[in-house]
């Protein structure tokens, strides 16, 4: 009786950890995402991963500019097929121009956001993230000013509001 008792106990604080840490993880993304225009966005991108469960606020703008990233891939593939198949040379230029702003979203500035997250320097962070967003803004805007003429609107966008995610939330670090 006694072991059984003992489970029981060892159970119930088990459970209650389990319970708080999840509470707790969900009240920082929460809170976090609250400090940011994008609500909706944070909350579901940081929900998403499993990173999330145990991050820090350096662990969340980790997470969201992982996301950047992964946005600004699909959407330079995205690119990159269409090049191949268009006929209109300003639609052919616009897509170009595009090819250069996401490279550098790729190579350029969410490698060094997430190297500044990392050696806990938001400063670069910020601005990095600032960068990535007025990049795929440009890219954008390359397409006559109508999103309606632009055949990757959700991809530019995706990793513009991402963008913007990331800079308020490395913008809680400095």
């Amino acid at each position: 009786m006694s072991k059984i008792i003992s489970l029981f106990i060892l159970e119930a604080v088990f459970c209650f950890t389990f319970f708080t840490v999840s509470y707790s993880d969900i009240n920082l993304i929460q809170t976090t995402c609250k400090k940011t225009p994008f609500y909706d966005l944070c909350v579901l991108t940081l929900k998403s991963d499993p990173r999330s469960l145990t991050a820090d606020v350096s662990g969340l703008a980790r997470i969201v500019a992982d996301n950047v990233n992964a946005k600004a891939i699909a959407t330079l593939n995205q690119i990159s097929a269409l090049l191949k198949s268009v006929k209109d040379p300003t639609l052919e230029k616009a897509l170009e121009g595009c090819i250069v702003s996401f490279n550098t979203i790729i190579q350029a500035d969410i490698p060094v956001a997430i190297d500044a997250i990392e050696k806990n320097n938001p400063k670069f962070a910020v601005q990095s993230a600032i960068d990535a967003g007025n990049e795929a803004q440009a890219c954008e805007n390359s397409f006559a000013g109508k999103p309606s003429n632009s055949p990757i609107f959700s991809g530019n966008k995706a990793v513009h509001d991402l963008s913007v995610v990331l800079q308020s939330i490395a913008s809680l670090l400095l």
